[in-house]
């Protein structure tokens, strides 16, 4: 579903220290992060060490072959005390997320040397890239076997990718929102000053054109994809007509996102495309879904937004699910239905669901293109990035998925830990009735990923900021 993280390793040590323990560290925590998924660019040839040290000369080449390379991220193993200047001079230029560990120390030698005094060495390093305005993760100094290495490094991981897919995001907007949806205005000028993040238009004829044009090709993306909908789907509601034209629709959009180099869609689904078109695109975002692009309704952009943020935290191993906030559990002060029209990825069906293609049942029109089914639960991150007044922030919380009454459309019950606390925060802003489910807990990389996204603020209702960053230091919460 998406490229690997690419990861600058640029081990680091100091002269006074112990030379030949910073080349073993260098070893070993190279031999450590190579056993993730990830790809690595070091600092061989360099210079004879492949090590950052008091070096004025290495600095340039240094920054030179990660430009090159074109990195995500910057590791930076403190092997020994480290070079804290040099360190901070490359982060500088770099601007990409920083990631500072060292291995813990051991015992002084019986004569009272120490040889490296790691954990002296990232205090100071820490300082210096504060006077340089660089925002950086620390893992807390420990062993490279110790779990806290582990999760740690993930997470960062995981938040390099999220802070790579939003520097990078272009949204296909396919027409205006609703025109009575006032809660999906959105600034574009903002977006784009603030973030960078880029919307490329187009209207309801440019795919209502696009889709005729696919459906009389009768290509093979078209056939795959029809098999696809009639294997996966009981399509016993609707005729072959229809079963086409979604599918033709679905290929269309996703020709059109490729071809303006798009990661996420959000379409305004209803009514004008229903009239143009003659059916939903439930489905069809929900296949786009399912293929990495997340499709999102009712052309809500910061939802969209969102739900590349989500996916990329999950380092693109589950799928995302966009959803209306709808009604409270009336059997359970802490339940809440999440739903949408039928655009839930049809790879989170519950097992033993059969999902269906229907007509939709609540617009006049009833016309065929949803995809109903209730969906797996479990663990399941919700999330919202939004914002009003120039100021955003990404609200996060943590669910559980429940069995709950039956609905129409696609669907999760979910219960929370204080419904009445989520639904004040959902309430007062800036958020709206639509959010981000994603069966991943992505709440700790998304955390940090705002460290490296100025101006997006995280907005966490469960667990605590302070209970992440507990978290983040190895601590179970």
């Amino acid at each position: 579903m998406g490229e690997r993280v690419k990861l600058g390793f640029a081990p680091t040590r100091r002269f006074v220290f112990s030379k030949e323990d910073a080349h073993k560290f260098k070893r070993l925590t190279l031999e450590k992060i190579s056993q993730f998924d990830i790809d690595i660019v070091d600092l061989e040839g360099i210079n004879e060490e492949g090590l950052l040290f008091d070096n004025d000369e290495d600095v340039g080449k240094i920054i030179k072959r990660f430009k090159t390379e074109e990195v995500d991220a910057v590791f930076f193993p403190h092997c020994n005390f480290g070079t804290e200047d040099t360190v901070a001079r490359v982060a500088k230029v770099l601007q990409k997320p920083v990631l500072l560990w060292g291995p813990r120390d051991e015992a002084p030698l019986a004569d009272g040397s120490r040889l490296r005094d790691t954990q002296c060495g990232l205090f100071a390093t820490g300082k210096v890239l504060r006077r340089f305005n660089v925002p950086y993760t620390y893992i807390v100094n420990c062993t490279l076997e110790d779990p806290v290495f582990t999760s740690g490094f993930t997470n960062f991981i995981a938040a390099s990718n999220v802070v790579k897919k939003f520097r990078n995001l272009r949204i296909l907007q396919v027409s205006t929102r609703p025109a009575g949806f006032w809660t999906m205005i959105c600034n574009e000028g903002e977006l784009l000053e603030k973030f960078g993040v880029e919307i490329y238009p187009v209207s309801l004829q440019d795919v209502k054109d696009a889709t005729e044009q696919v459906e009389a090709e009768n290509g093979a993306d078209l056939k795959a994809t029809v098999e696809l909908i009639t294997s996966k789907l009981d399509c016993s509601e609707v005729d072959e007509f229809s079963i086409k034209r979604v599918a033709a629709l679905k290929v269309a959009l996703l020709q059109m996102i490729k071809t303006h180099s798009c990661s996420a869609m959000a379409i305004q689904c209803w009514t004008a495309l229903q009239n143009s078109v003659g059916v939903m695109p439930c489905l069809a975002n929900a296949l786009l879904t399912d293929e990495g692009i997340p499709a999102v309704c009712e052309t809500d952009i910061h939802g969209a937004i969102t739900a590349v943020m989500a996916q990329a935290a999950a380092l693109q191993v589950s799928a995302p699910f966009f959803a209306d906030v709808t009604v409270r559990d009336p059997n359970n002060d802490n339940g809440e239905l999440l739903f949408h029209c039928g655009n839930f990825p049809i790879s989170l069906v519950e097992e033993g669901c059969s999902p269906r293609f229907r007509k939709h049942f609540l617009f006049d029109s009833h016309a065929p293109g949803t995809h109903e089914s209730e969906i797996k639960g479990g663990d399941v991150s919700i999330v919202r990035f939004d914002g009003d007044h120039g100021e955003y922030s990404l609200f996060l919380g943590k669910a559980t998925g429940i069995k709950g009454a039956f609905t129409r459309g696609t669907y999760l019950w979910i219960e929370v830990n204080d419904w009445p606390l989520w639904e004040e925060k959902l309430v007062t802003g800036p958020y709206v009735h639509h959010c981000v489910g994603i069966h991943h807990n992505v709440i700790p990389a998304l955390y940090e990923a705002c460290k490296y996204i100025p101006g997006l603020q995280p907005d966490p209702v469960d667990p605590t900021k302070e209970q992440i960053e507990a978290l983040l230091r190895g601590k179970n919460c």
